[in-house]
């Protein structure tokens, strides 16, 4: 198989004159013994007005070489520091982006380069990545829940979402709350949605940060019948979001996403603990997005709280 490479001044010589004969691209190569990218990169880079002509080739590719910036090779070391984040299941846009912070430039593309070498020599890179072996669907499906007595609007704009996420069988659930701003992330799995457990993880979970939450918002869902009872626990207003208006949501719809890498929709809730939600909030919470200018949202809710407070 023919491999690109840099050309020589003779072969420069040799494909001006071949192309004055009248060789077509495909046959200069096959002269060349080089691959047909490399005749078409090199007649496309280094012709001038007059045409191809050899000397001013070489000249214009010995200039394009000096002038490179020396040290582009990646270093192991830089290599290790983003598989380990790729471990921590980072995607290569959270790793390159971290990376800028740091002064090191490093393309997401890079790393999937890196990524899928890695996966032809057998490593498991790959399987890190959010998306890897899995399929899409979606349904569209008529919303029958109840709506709960007594609830309030989204036109107000909240500051914490909330969502359950459902287990396989409907066996437990999972309380799932979302800080707007920064993207802090809550979990703590129920027994069932019934309301009044609902109620009793959502203020548990918020108790501690009582003093930022000013605002709640959630779907219409019958688990959060007890809305007043967690307003009025956490001194803070409840809201509701438009039926069939998943968008006003988005928080909650990306955070569930983020949430199933680790807790897939087969998983039974009753079984989960709350030590082993940990492990997951925190990879969350520490985390880079690029929504947040590739800080964590660990970073950014706690500079808000700083913020808030003084």
């Amino acid at each position: 198989m023919r491999t690109c490479h840099q050309l020589t001044w003779e072969q420069r010589y040799q494909i001006s004159a071949l192309q004055k004969i009248g060789h077509m691209q495909t046959e200069i190569a096959e002269q060349l013994e080089v691959h047909k990218s490399t005749i078409s990169r090199e007649l496309s880079r280094n012709k001038g007005e007059r045409g191809y002509r050899p000397k001013q080739a070489n000249e214009k590719a010995q200039d394009r070489r000096a002038q490179t910036t020396p040290g582009k090779r990646i270093l192991a070391e830089t290599w290790a520091v983003v598989e380990e984040k790729l471990r921590q299941d980072w995607s290569p846009e959270q790793v390159s982006g971290w990376l800028k912070q740091q002064v090191l430039c490093l393309s997401p593309e890079w790393i999937y380069q890196h990524i899928l070498a890695d996966h032809r020599t057998g490593g498991d890179l790959h399987t890190h990545l959010r998306q890897y072996g899995k399929r899409r669907k979606r349904y569209g499906k008529y919303n029958r829940r109840r709506k709960p007595p007594n609830r309030v609007s989204i036109e107000e704009r909240p500051q914490w979402k909330i969502d359950t996420l459902v287990g396989k069988g409907h066996r437990g659930a999972l309380v799932s709350l979302v800080e707007r701003k920064s993207r802090y992330t809550l979990l703590q799995p129920v027994p069932c949605r019934f309301a009044d457990l609902v109620a009793n993880a959502t203020i548990s979970l918020l108790q501690p940060f009582a003093d930022l939450v000013h605002t709640i918002t959630g779907d219409n869902g019958k688990e959060f019948a007890e809305h007043i009872r967690i307003a009025e626990a956490l001194k803070a207003n409840f809201y509701f979001a438009h039926s069939y208006s998943a968008w006003e949501r988005g928080t909650n719809e990306n955070t569930n996403g983020l949430v199933r890498q680790y807790f897939p929709k087969k998983t039974d809730f009753s079984t989960v603990t709350s030590a082993e939600t940990i492990p997951v909030t925190n990879k969350l919470n520490h985390r880079p997005r690029k929504c947040l200018d590739f800080k964590t949202p660990f970073e950014v809710f706690f500079d808000l709280s700083v913020a808030l407070q003084t």
